[in-house]
């Protein structure tokens, strides 16, 4: 679904109210104005104009007398369709990344499943609901998984991170990083960096990384980068874990 920008009010912060709405009267059989307004913490004239919007760009809204307002199904893009193996793919990556990753990925990965669950076919849907494909979480699984939302969190908005490293010698040493990505190996996670210690990529184990610090200090975007990690690891023949991981 796209909208024109201009059209509808030249803001990107109106169009994602716009498909917040959607997604909203997606879930709900009907909503009145003042619900959505709720929702959104805007004015009930807000939420006109957003509904207006909505209908002038295609998106076909009802008003059910004395119940509010509802989604006409008939005029959705049609519903999700899956092979029986695409949903058991699908179903059990997001349970993986529900064990395997930090808490609040994994809430998502659970919400995301949901929300495809919802928009599915009634074949589909019971497909997805009778996947035996597990994976457990336990112990062992937030061992793996510790420490993982601020790497990624600081992935995301371009911090730099400080910590200390214990390498597989027993030796520790302070490390100042630019975090470029994270690989999964099953039984560890490894951080991608490029380490201002060594002036070069360097790989951690993110169970190894300990009184991990989030600086404010970004780093310019043109610097080093994953693509420049992997491409150097590919020149030289090693994987993303060369380097007793860190050294």
């Amino acid at each position: 679904m796209t909208f024109d920008f201009q059209r509808l009010g030249g803001t990107r912060r109106r169009a994602d109210r716009l498909l917040q709405i959607v997604e909203m009267l997606r879930h709900h059989r009907s909503m009145t104005i003042e619900q959505i307004a709720g929702r959104l913490e805007v004015s009930r004239r807000t939420v006109y104009r957003d509904l207006e919007a909505l209908d002038a760009g295609g998106v076909r809204i009802r008003n059910l007398p004395g119940e509010g307002y509802a989604l006409d199904r008939q005029a959705l893009l049609p519903p999700l369709r899956f092979e029986d193996d695409e949903c058991e793919a699908l179903v059990l990556g997001l349970r993986m990344a529900a064990a395997w990753v930090d808490p609040t990925l994994g809430a998502a990965a659970c919400g995301a499943l949901e929300k495809i669950e919802a928009v599915m076919p009634d074949t589909s849907a019971a497909v997805l609901a009778h996947v035996r494909l597990f994976a457990p979480r336990g112990e062992w699984a937030r061992t793996v998984r510790d420490g993982l939302e601020p790497v990624r969190e600081a992935i995301a908005n371009l911090r730099k991170l400080r910590f200390a490293y214990t390498a597989l010698n027993g030796r520790i040493s302070r490390r100042t990083v630019r975090p470029l990505g994270l690989h999964f190996w099953g039984q560890a996670w490894t951080l991608a960096a490029w380490c201002e210690r060594r002036r070069a990529y360097r790989t951690f184990r993110v169970d190894r990384m300990a009184e991990l610090e989030s600086l404010d200090d970004p780093w310019p975007v043109d610097g080093p980068d994953l693509a420049g990690y992997l491409a150097e690891r590919r020149s030289r023949g090693e994987g993303p874990a060369a380097e007793g991981m860190g050294g």
